[in-house]
């Protein structure tokens, strides 16, 4: 037999309306349970998910602690900033010392060898007589030899003694080198190098005159030669085999050069030739 259904009056029934507080009845929450209800009834299952997590719990784990990986990861970079930030400060500070200290030091120690080299670099001077193109002073580096000597003064004329010299040998500031002939009739005037320490006369182991030249001077009496050093003009013009032409060029050579310390020296004045050298030898000196 059906069940009576009891039929509410109409006092107690809400209707919807703005004025009343709260919810609706017929918005409440248990109108979705019935519908829930109902639909398990009618063997449906529900649409819902109960593993599908609310907005609450997201919010939650976002905020939970972080796990230990990200937290080393986090250290590991504090640390390293740390690391570069004082490496950076240091390196800033000590730069400026380390190369103030590297470019004082070789200054010092350059500047002092520099200035000592040109005092000890001097130019050697030189005298370079006899039968060369050019005679007179020249001027050479330390470590000049007597072929460097010749080739400054023109090089050597032609009938010129070489031979006696050693092209190899080593000059001296102040040496002399004598550069004699060798005559077509075979008198040979050997060549020589003066020192500057020496007196005037070749060295003992250095190729010297033709042994009659060194006994020429004793032999005679010295008053009646003409000594070239202090002769006139005159007197030199009446010394056979001279004329004025050359007696000037005499005087002139002496003026350029200074004194005649050889007789051979004679072989450097304009129109006196080794034929002529020979000639004079017995009457002039120095």
């Amino acid at each position: 037999m059906p069940t009576p259904r009891l039929v509410e009056p109409a006092e107690a029934r809400e209707e919807p309306g703005w004025g009343i507080g709260g919810m609706p009845g017929w918005l409440d929450d248990g109108s979705d349970d019935n519908s829930r209800r109902n639909s398990n009834d009618d063997g449906h299952a529900p649409e819902y998910d109960d593993e599908e997590p609310d907005e609450t719990s997201v919010v939650r784990r976002r905020f939970a602690v972080a796990p230990p990986a990200a937290l080393a990861l986090i250290a590991i970079g504090v640390i390293a900033c740390a690391i570069a930030g004082f490496g950076l400060f240091r390196g800033t500070d000590s730069a400026p010392v380390v190369a103030f200290e590297t470019s004082a030091g070789p200054t010092v120690g350059v500047s002092t060898p520099a200035a000592a080299h040109p005092t000890v670099g001097a130019q050697l001077v030189v005298s370079v007589v006899g039968l060369v193109h050019r005679p007179g002073l020249v001027r050479l580096p330390p470590g000049a030899r007597v072929a460097d000597a010749i080739a400054s003064a023109g090089g050597a004329r032609r009938g010129a003694d070489t031979v006696s010299l050693n092209l190899a040998q080593l000059l001296n500031d102040g040496d002399q080198i004598l550069v004699g002939y060798a005559g077509p009739d075979g008198r040979v005037l050997r060549s020589a190098v003066v020192a500057a320490t020496g007196s005037g006369a070749p060295p003992a182991n250095e190729p010297g005159t033709t042994s009659g030249a060194p006994s020429a001077a004793p032999s005679g009496s010295s008053g009646s030669r003409v000594n070239l050093n202090t002769a006139t003009e005159d007197q030199l013009d009446a010394l056979p085999g001279v004329g004025p032409v050359t007696a000037r060029a005499i005087i002139d050579w002496r003026t350029r050069n200074g004194r005649f310390t050889s007789v051979d020296q004679l072989g450097e004045v304009d129109g006196i030739g080794p034929a002529r050298l020979a000639k004079l030898r017995d009457l002039v000196t120095v």
